[in-house]
């Protein structure tokens, strides 16, 4: 087995490393503090080719692979969580439209996603439909060469500035999660209510409400065929889940260099507070989640891009992930004390961003669940998302030639 990463890979997250560091931890902080949308950094990252790293370079992508993608996350959340979040909700519908879109749908959609020209998002959770994602109630009603969409979305990122979103609506709802349909739309056209919602963190990434009130698009904008969006959900949920383990890894990192930092400055009864057990115990935990949480999100990512299943370990990643998360900020304010809790210093921006990862792409719980169910259960969530999967097209995705088209 060889845990070390290959040149090319190095360079690649040297790069995101670089611009994270230099383009978006100097403003994060003020960026935080006013809720700012940086439609500017969005699209530097498009054109360092971040959201192409698992699109073809027909199509405007790198072919950098899942790895890849992994490991830009991973550096982008460490300097401001908030950031990565865009890496989402670029890539999702990028991803989605690469499997299962017709080559005129990839040819036309694409290359704006991936080079950040369209801000994207996907719009799933309904107020009645969370983790049950056959619950949604949003209806698309074919009217000719045309569809109208009518229904709510809500806790969607990106929603109150997206340009263009992936879509999930009932075709037929008699047919339950088999009369779920994917389209991707252009938002900014009549039909479409958008709404800011106010959140506990992640503030530099717009949270928000959609509503469609007949609302007309193209017969065109159907992804795949009537019927298979269910199928194509559950596809993109793993993918955008393991870049969302990513960003999980990546706040987990920048709390515990925090902490190890003040640890290695404060002083108290004489001695610097890192030399204190309970200081040490903290840390140790951090360090041991940290790692443990890096093998596991770098495995399910390098399964991603050897082709093979790796719905299990993407939930096992996850959950690992976010929980490193949410410990490593909450050890580093203890750490820190007054000046943790105080917002002149990073932690407590760090503690709130880091209980997002506990619900979105998918809860905590729901990752035990798909864990636990797989272990005790003969069908399984993970085998049966599986299975739902091998029934639609083959991934088109090349993870070669690593930094073909990206500046390393």
């Amino acid at each position: 087995m060889d845990f070390e990463l290959s040149e090319e890979l190095v360079a690649v997250r040297d790069l995101a490393r670089d611009f994270a560091e230099k383009e978006i931890a100097p403003s994060a902080a003020k960026d935080d503090r006013e809720h700012a949308f940086r439609r500017d950094l969005v699209s530097k990252m498009g054109e360092l080719g971040f959201y192409g790293a698992v699109i073809p370079e027909s199509y405007g992508g790198n072919g950098l692979g899942f790895l890849a993608l992994a490991l830009i996350t991973e550096e982008i959340a460490r300097a401001h969580s908030a950031m990565r979040v865009f890496m989402n909700m670029q890539v999702g519908p990028a991803l989605v439209l690469d499997r299962f879109g017709s080559e005129e749908q990839k040819k036309k959609w694409l290359p704006r996603l991936i080079r950040g020209e369209d801000v994207g998002c996907f719009a799933i959770t309904e107020p009645d439909a969370g983790s049950d994602v056959a619950a949604i109630r949003t209806t698309a009603a074919r009217d000719g060469d045309s569809y109208v969409l009518n229904g709510s979305k809500i806790w969607i990122s990106n929603a109150p500035v997206a340009d263009t979103a992936l879509i999930y609506a009932a075709t037929d709802r008699s047919q339950k999660h088999r009369g779920i349909s994917a389209f991707y739309a252009n938002l900014n056209q009549p039909g479409v209510g958008r709404k800011s919602l106010d959140t506990l963190g992640v503030h530099c990434s717009p949270i928000g409400e959609l509503s469609f009130e007949n609302f007309r698009i193209p017969a065109e904008s159907l992804i795949g065929k009537e019927g298979e969006g269910f199928k194509i959900c559950m596809w993109q949920l793993n993918q955008t889940r393991l870049s969302c383990a990513a960003g999980a890894l990546g706040l987990a990192r920048a709390a515990k260099e925090a902490a190890v930092s003040y640890a290695n400055q404060r002083e108290q009864f004489g001695q610097k507070i890192g030399q204190f057990q309970m200081i040490q115990d903290l840390i140790a935990q951090m360090v041991v989640h940290e790692e443990a949480a890096k093998l596991l999100v770098y495995r399910a990512a390098w399964l991603a891009d050897q082709r093979q299943p790796n719905n299990l370990e993407v939930s096992i990643a996850k959950y690992t992930a976010a929980e490193a998360a949410a410990f490593a900020a909450d050890a580093a304010l203890r750490i820190l004390g007054a000046y943790g809790y105080s917002t002149e210093f990073p932690v407590e921006r760090y503690l709130r961003d880091a209980k997002s990862y506990q619900i979105v792409e998918g809860s905590s719980n729901i990752q035990k669940l798909i864990i636990a169910q797989d272990a005790t259960a003969k069908v399984t969530p993970a085998k049966y998302v599986m299975s739902l999967a091998a029934e639609l097209r083959p991934i088109s995705t090349p993870t070669s030639k690593m930094t073909r088209g990206v500046t390393v």
